[in-house]
């Protein structure tokens, strides 16, 4: 049995610096619970200052061969962030027969189809817990803890900023450009924020969920992706009039008909779900399974600790793989080809804002459009007057996103419509 276990250690920015504190404060319980000490044997860093600032005991470097080729390194963790050469590297070291772990979700995303099988070849672990929800345990779940279920569906928030500012807008009624600034200053937002507002973010984390979830290949061009830019004040207090919370929500559901469903959108919750009280920054994953019912995994789904946390726990888990010679049990899970399902026959119920024109006969030529299209209403509200027209509300039953293309684009074709001013799906049981 080995004495130690090695790592070689890519990358010392916010997570990297944050694996180094962890490893350094909890040396002791974290060999304990290993059987041996887990040690960094290496750290490749563009700024070895800054690892010597946090531990000026480690080595550091600036040739990733001498990670790669040292045979006492048994476990290559890249937190360098960003594609390239991240990838790469992980591809080396993996060809090395050198378990991997990391945090990097674009590189999980994208290139998962050719990680797996190089660690499969090399038999190997590669762990990404902290890829996806900082902190929050839940690759491991659906690998192991629910790997008898079913899985029928996951709907999480898994971005932060965006669950920041739609929780600014809700509870202090604030506009969206004046939240995102006050993001930006205080480092919830990027200077540029286009992949969280937009949905890129969470929809990168989709395609690692989905794919272990559904034990099929899910890529990012199979997800419809919508941002939250389009939400105004007006529909968070339209929702709240009507009992719902606006989230911006990562969707997978196994459509057993029609195949697999994967969407990031703004989403309308009924208020008494569990995913409607998570806010701030916090992020949370709402799983349903046929053997265990619903689920929900909770906490703080990014930062340096949280991340490096999750990150710590892959590298126990691989440890202890390594000490009893059984790395490489637990495969990638991809194992099933599935058909994702063709947009059009997506069923869901929605919010629709419309101006139209304040006059007789209105109403009835917007449930005329609707029912033209096979779109049963819930409801038809008349909400404020702006300038010299009537805002409207409407909640639908399910109905397909062909069907609602459709209504909207008769909706749009109709002279007293002046504007459908914004489209928010509804997940609520009782309008199914």
């Amino acid at each position: 049995m080995k004495k130690e276990i090695n790592l070689g250690l890519l990358g010392s920015g916010t997570v990297g610096g944050g694996v180094i504190l962890v490893l350094k404060q909890n040396a002791a319980e974290i060999s304990k619970r290993v059987g041996v000490p887990v040690k960094i044997k290496k750290v490749f860093a563009r700024h070895p200052e800054k690892v010597k600032a946090l531990d000026a005991s480690l080595p550091t470097t600036d040739d990733i061969n001498d990670i790669m080729t040292d045979p006492d390194i048994d476990i290559v963790v890249e937190l360098m962030g960003r594609e390239h050469p991240a990838k790469e590297y992980i591809i080396d070291a993996l060809k090395n027969q050198k378990n991997v772990v990391t945090a990097n979700k674009d590189v999980v995303a994208k290139y998962a189809a050719e990680i797996f099988p190089e660690a499969e070849k090399s038999n190997v672990d590669f762990m990404f817990e902290g890829a996806v929800a900082g902190g929050i345990p839940i690759i491991r779940p659906l690998k192991c803890c629910l790997a008898a279920n079913k899985i029928n569906s996951i709907m999480g928030i898994v971005n932060g900023t965006t669950n920041y500012m739609l929780t600014k807008m809700s509870k202090q009624h604030m506009d969206f450009d004046v939240v995102l600034k006050e993001a930006q200053a205080k480092g919830y937002a990027e200077s540029d924020p286009t992949a969280d507002v937009g949905g890129l973010d969470a929809a990168r984390k989709l395609v690692i969920l989905a794919s272990i979830a559904f034990n099929t290949r899910v890529t990012l061009e199979d997800i419809s992706v919508e941002g939250i830019e389009k939400i105004n004040i007006r529909d968070i207090e339209y929702a709240q009039e009507l009992g719902y919370v606006i989230k911006l929500l990562a969707i997978a559901k196994n459509d057993p008909k029609n195949g697999i469903i994967v969407r990031v959108q703004p989403t309308m919750l009924p208020a008494s779900h569990p995913l409607a009280t998570v806010n701030d920054v916090y992020n949370a994953i709402f799983v349903n399974g046929d053997a265990v019912g619903d689920t929900m995994f909770f906490g703080r789904g990014a930062g340096r600790m949280p991340t490096a946390s999750a990150v710590c726990g892959d590298i126990i888990d691989v440890s202890r793989n390594i000490l009893y010679n059984c790395t490489g049990r637990i495969s990638s899970a991809c194992f099933e080809t599935k058909h994702m399902c063709a947009p059009e026959n997506i069923m869901s119920p929605c919010y629709i804002r419309l101006l139209v024109q304040d006059k007789p006969g209105v109403l009835a030529a917007i449930t005329s459009a609707f029912g033209a299209q096979n779109v049963s209403l819930k409801n038809v509200v008349q909400k404020q007057k702006v300038e010299n027209l009537a805002e409207l509300v409407v909640i639908t039953y399910a109905v397909s996103e062909f069907n609602l293309q459709m209504a909207i684009a008769t909706l749009k074709g109709l002279p007293v419509v002046e504007k459908v001013s914004n489209v928010i799906r509804v997940e609520d049981n009782n309008l199914e």
